[in-house]
């Protein structure tokens, strides 16, 4: 289990085997975080938690668990799921997360758009080369981050 200011992931080991053992020890686990946090005056939103399976494509096909019981709700299974700014995927390739990171890219370049009309060809290269260094610095420094929790 990790814990952050607003944030708290719980990660656990599983044969394809044995994952209905493992949501049951996580719906427990699930249920002392939620006692723990109730007597700190804090509270579990179920509504925000998210569970995902992780594993190869053939290791994820074996399993026919797409529901898992989160205290009073029931949260469906995702495929990818936002971290520390990084979309993470099932299978960790990182697509999803590219995919992400050029979409909203393309959105911005196409909002400089007419900022650039205004400028001479000098200071549009110079703002566009800022905004797509700045990009990948921050996309870089996120999976990085990412990658230290562990």
């Amino acid at each position: 289990m990790h814990q952050y200011a607003d944030d708290i992931q719980i990660y656990t080991y599983t044969t394809t085997d044995d994952a209905a053992v493992a949501v049951d020890c996580f719906a427990a686990c699930l249920t002392d975080v939620e006692a723990w946090l109730r007597a700190n005056r804090l509270r579990l939103n179920p509504t925000k938690t998210q569970v995902m399976w992780l594993g190869s494509s053939q290791q994820l096909a074996k399993l026919d668990i797409t529901h898992v019981r989160v205290l009073s709700s029931c949260v469906a299974v995702q495929d990818t799921a936002r971290d520390l700014g990084v979309v993470i995927d099932s299978q960790l390739s990182l697509s999803a997360h590219v995919t992400a990171v050029c979409r909203s890219g393309y959105y911005q370049l196409r909002q400089l758009r007419q900022a650039v009309r205004s400028l001479s060809e000098d200071a549009s290269k110079t703002l566009v080369q800022a905004f797509v260094s700045c990009g990948l610095d921050y996309t870089a420094t996120s999976c990085s981050s990412a990658s230290r929790k562990d």
